[in-house]
C-alpha cells in the first residue's frame, strides 16, 4: 500500500508534522553543538541594536536541520508526489543559495557573504527555472484572483511565479532578525496552507505544509529566546521558497500575500526606509528597518516584539483563509 493510500486525509498530515517536529526538536541541541564546533557562528551587523551584540557567536546554519526534517517527513508521509518534489526542490535550491551566503560569512569572519547583486542573480536564475516549470504544468499557470475569478497567465506565469519565489525568500530572510520570529511566523503561515490544501483535497501539499509546520515549531526548542541555534540564510531562504511553492501548488497565490502579510510588511519597511533615505538626503521613516527593529528601539523587549508579531501573523492567517473561502 502506498503511503497514506487508504488512510483518512488527516493521517499523513499528522504523520508529517510529528515526524518533522520530533526530528528537529530532538536533533536541535546536537546540531547546535556540532555547528558551533565546526565554527558556524553568527556574525552581528555593526549597526544592529546594541543588545544584539550578545548574540554574536551563537551557532548558525540551523536551517540545514529544518530542510532535512521537512524533506524526510514529507516523503515519509506522502511519498515522492510531483507536487512535493516541486516544493522540496525549490526549498533545497534557495536553501543552497543561502548556505553559500552563510559559508562565505564564516570564512570572511564578518556579516557579509554574497553581495546583493550576486545573491539576487542566483535567486533570479533559480526562480525563473521553477517558474517555467510551473507555467508548463497543466492548470498551474492559472491564478485565482479574488472577486474576479481565474486568470490564465500562460507563459507569463513563469515571471509571476519567479517573483513569488524571490519576494518571499528575501522577505522571510529579512524577518529572521529576532529569536524565534521567522520560525514561528513560518509555522503559522504554513498551517494556513495546510488547511487550504486539506480543504481542496490536495493531500500531498497538505502533508508538505504540515511538515513545514512541524519542523519550524520543533526548531523553536533551540531558536526561541534566548536562541541556542540560528537558522541562518540557508533556513530563511529555504522557508520563504517553500511557502511560495505551497501557494503555487494549491493555486492560492493571492492568499499568500495575506497569510504572509507580516513578511511583506518587514520587506516593505526596508524598501521604504531605503527609498525615503535616498530621496530626502538622510531622513528616515522608521527608527531602524526591518520593522521588528523599529519596535525594539521603541522600547519593546525582544520577546514582546515576537509575541505581538505572532498575533499579527495569526490575524493574517485568518484573513487569508477568508480570501479563499
Amino acid at each position: 500500500m502506498s503511503p497514506g493510500a487508504a488512510s483518512p486525509p488527516w493521517v499523513p498530515m499528522l504523520m508529517a508534522a510529528l515526524a518533522a517536529g520530533g526530528t528537529v526538536a530532538l536533533a536541535g541541541p546536537s546540531a547546535a553543538a556540532a555547528l558551533g564546533a565546526w565554527g558556524q557562528r553568527q556574525r552581528i551587523r555593526e549597526d544592529a541594536p546594541a543588545r544584539h551584540q550578545q548574540k554574536a557567536g551563537t551557532p548558525t546554519m540551523g536551517g540545514v536541520l529544518i530542510i532535512g526534517g521537512i524533506a524526510a517527513a514529507a516523503l515519509l508521509a506522502a511519498g515522492p508526489h510531483p507536487l512535493i518534489l516541486f516544493g522540496l526542490a525549490a526549498m533545497a535550491t534557495f536553501g543552497g543559495i543561502g548556505l553559500l551566503d552563510d559559508v562565505l560569512k564564516t570564512r570572511r569572519g564578518r556579516n557579509l557573504g554574497l553581495r546583493a547583486r550576486e545573491r539576487l542573480l542566483l535567486q533570479a536564475v533559480a526562480a525563473m527555472g521553477f517558474g517555467w516549470y510551473a507555467a508548463g504544468r497543466p492548470g498551474l499557470s492559472v491564478v485565482a484572483v479574488p472577486w474576479m475569478g481565474p486568470i490564465d497567465l500562460g507563459a507569463g506565469y513563469a515571471v509571476f511565479a519567479a517573483l513569488l519565489f524571490m519576494g518571499f525568500s528575501n522577505a522571510v530572510n529579512l524577518t529572521d532578525g529576532l529569536d524565534g520570529l521567522a520560525a514561528g511566523l513560518v509555522a503559522i503561515a504554513a498551517l494556513g496552507f495546510a488547511a487550504i490544501a486539506a480543504a481542496g483535497a490536495v493531500r500531498s501539499a497538505a502533508a508538505l505544509a504540515m511538515a513545514v509546520v512541524g519542523a519550524t515549531a520543533g526548531f523553536l526548542r533551540v531558536n526561541a529566546f534566548p536562541a541556542r541555534l540560528i537558522m541562518g540564510d540557508v533556513g530563511s531562504n529555504a522557508l520563504g521558497a517553500v511557502l511560495a511553492a505551497l501557494a503555487i501548488v494549491t493555486k492560492t497565490e493571492a492568499a499568500l500575500f495575506v497569510i504572509g502579510g507580516v513578511f511583506l510588511a518587514e520587506a516593505a519597511s526596508v524598501f521604504l526606509q531605503v527609498a525615503y533615505f535616498k530621496a530626502t538626503g538622510g531622513r528616515r521613516i522608521f527608527r531602524m528597518s526591518p520593522l521588528h527593529h523599529h519596535f525594539e528601539l521603541g522600547g519593546w523587549s525582544e520577546t514582546t516584539v515576537v509575541r505581538r508579531f505572532y498575533w499579527a501573523g495569526g490575524l493574517c492567517l485568518l484573513l487569508g483563509l477568508l480570501v479563499v473561502a
